[in-house]
């Protein structure tokens, strides 16, 4: 068997830019002790903010959170303006890290009996998280959920929140840069 040592291998072609496929399939490729590897931005990925409050959100009642000031969007998946959903493009099915925090204020103190946060995919209910604050109600808290989720193509997602004031008058989601975002990146291929 023959061994080739080199200190650099460089491909290039007349465009500037070219292809160094090592191994093949099945095989396995390792790095020496000391070498690092530079790894891919992990795409698609967005992250969207609430650039104003959302108000007259009814008390008791999942609402759709209208995240609308996209800051990042690799892929152009994220509708920032109709649907405000996430939906997986095609070939990029996967595990994704989805995280969301809505920002959830009763607008009257001591009134906040429970905020809930909710990731939908497809429509449905996947991921609930609430808190409870009967024994001492606020007037407004921050609601976050972060998991990793499996998605295929198409897959949609979507936030929705809920509010329940001790008075029955809902309230609102705090936006302006005030900590209600949704975001998600693919971590592992399908």
């Amino acid at each position: 068997m023959s061994k080739l040592f080199v200190d650099e291998i460089v491909h290039q072609s007349s465009q500037g830019s070219g292809t160094i496929t090592l191994g093949a399939s099945g095989e396995t490729v390792a790095l020496a002790s000391g070498a690092s590897q530079t790894m891919a931005v992990n795409t698609p990925a967005f992250f969207a903010e609430l650039s104003a409050s959302q108000t007259g959100v009814s008390d008791d009642t999942f609402v759709k959170v209208q995240f609308d000031d996209e800051k990042v969007d690799t892929d152009n998946a994220y509708d920032n303006s109709t649907n405000y959903r996430f939906t997986v493009p095609s070939g990029k099915a996967g595990k994704y890290y989805v995280t969301a925090s809505v920002d959830v204020d009763s607008e009257t103190n001591s009134n906040l009996d429970s905020a809930t946060i909710q990731i939908r995919k497809n429509g449905s209910n996947q991921f609930n998280i609430e808190y409870f604050l009967l024994s001492n109600p606020l007037r407004r808290v921050p609601v976050h959920t972060g998991v990793i989720m499996d998605l295929a193509e198409s897959d949609y997602l979507e936030i929705y929140c809920r509010i329940e004031a001790s008075d029955s008058t809902g309230g609102r989601f705090i936006g302006n840069k005030n900590g209600s975002f949704f975001g998600a990146y693919k971590i592992i291929g399908a």
